[in-house]
């Protein structure tokens, strides 16, 4: 069995060592708050007032699986959707949910199987949040596909491979769901790339490069907006502490943040909207729990998943200066989860966290105080998932689509 510190601590031993290796959207029809990810992306547009039909996915690593939950509106509780969970390839790591709201798709390691990587995609029951996978599904990736992000329109989406150092790169099409190469994919990333988010307008492509024996760094790219091709920003990479793993945007597009495995700390850059280019933000990094991986924004809150290996993780929340974008803990932070927490992500709606915990196969979930940021576990929480839990992605029912969060 791989488990995280297989795959995301594979830069810190040698023996782990040797298992690894159309256009811009416009930020003005964004609800405020809306956040980017390494995991997931969010539809340009308003997606309208919250409803109840809510969805959480969660990939399970070595079950070969994602499971499925519906989201309670007024506790925050999750009960699983009909026929979760859904098949995969072989060890699933990252699950996106496109921003028009029809389809998921599923990073698949494929080491145990005899894989070489694969996308796996699948189709959203509007009604229920069954999944039915897409014609032509699992399409091949790189060598140790791991995260997975989309543009805001949907047309595009880019996956890290850990194991050959590349992004590869796919169109969506837009009917089916299905994935085709782009020009150019893969495209060369550094080493170990890992997290990776489309900033809001659908310019850059951000990804982390964990190697800690060479030095840990953020690459930019640009996106051709005609076929999705990826040129590196001049400037890229930027330096990035030690073992860079998640990253995310905030919903003005101004601060990028990035978890430091190995340091144990959050890295935070301002953006140039024009270039795409990353400044180092004052008093960068803060402090975080033991091992963070997963981080999710929510407004003028950050959250982030500390895996303290072997032991009860926590999720650590931050308030974010609007004008600096530095972090400043939360009152009561950090609020403990299972063993070993992986990944978060906020619910379509903004009212609670899920956090992935890995050794104890379950979901933590949390009410979020609006005003103070500090967490509460919800009731009957946490929740039974598959073996090893990893990836998390959230949407809700918007005009008969499941869209992503416009957090």
């Amino acid at each position: 069995m791989q488990n995280l510190r297989t795959i995301v601590g594979a830069c810190f031993t040698a023996a782990l060592l040797a298992a690894c290796g159309a256009g811009n959207a416009s930020l003005s029809g964004l609800e405020s708050g809306a956040v980017a990810t390494s995991h997931t992306f969010y539809a340009q547009g308003n997606v309208g007032p919250d409803v109840p039909v809510q969805f959480v996915y969660v990939t399970n690593q070595n079950s070969d699986n994602v499971s499925g939950y519906s989201i309670n509106f007024v506790n925050g509780a999750l009960t699983p959707v009909p026929g979760s969970p859904f098949a995969t390839g072989g060890q699933p790591w990252d699950v996106a949910v496109d921003p028009a709201g029809k389809f998921a798709y599923v990073a698949d390691l494929g080491v145990h199987t005899g894989m070489s990587g694969y996308v796996s995609a699948y189709k959203i029951n509007a009604t229920n949040g069954k999944l039915t996978s897409v014609a032509g599904s699992p399409f091949p990736a790189g060598q140790g596909p791991i995260t997975i992000a989309i543009n805001p329109t949907g047309t595009f989406a880019y996956v890290t491979n850990v194991w050959d150092n590349t992004i590869s790169g796919y169109a969506i099409n837009a009917g089916t769901g299905a994935l085709t190469a782009i020009p150019g994919s893969p495209f060369a990333a550094g080493p170990d790339p890992r997290g990776i988010v489309v900033d809001l307008t659908g310019q850059f492509v951000y990804v982390t490069n964990l190697h800690s024996d060479l030095a840990s760094t953020i690459s930019g790219y640009s996106i051709n907006p005609a076929n999705g091709a990826l040129t590196q920003i001049a400037g890229s990479p930027w330096a990035a502490g030690s073992g860079p793993i998640w990253v995310a945007l905030n919903h003005t597009n101004s601060f990028l943040y990035a978890t430091d495995f190995s340091s144990n700390n959050v890295y935070g850059y301002t953006i140039n909207a024009v270039t795409g280019a990353l400044t180092q933000i004052s008093g960068s990094p803060w402090t975080a729990g033991t091992e963070p991986v997963g981080v999710a924004l929510k407004g003028k809150f950050a959250f982030v998943a500390d895996q303290n290996p072997h032991s009860t993780g926590a999720v650590s929340a931050y308030t974010i200066n609007s004008a600096t974008g530095a972090l400043t803990p939360v009152v009561g932070s950090p609020f403990a989860t299972g063993t070993e927490t992986v990944d978060v992500a906020v619910s379509p709606a903004g009212k609670f966290v899920y956090a992935t915990n890995q050794y104890s196969a379950n979901v933590s979930a949390f009410s979020i105080n609006p005003v103070s940021g500090a967490l509460t576990p919800v009731p009957g929480s946490p929740f039974t998932a598959g073996t090893d839990p990893i990836g998390i992605a959230t949407c809700k029912i918007t005009v008969g689509k499941c869209k992503p969060p416009t957090l």
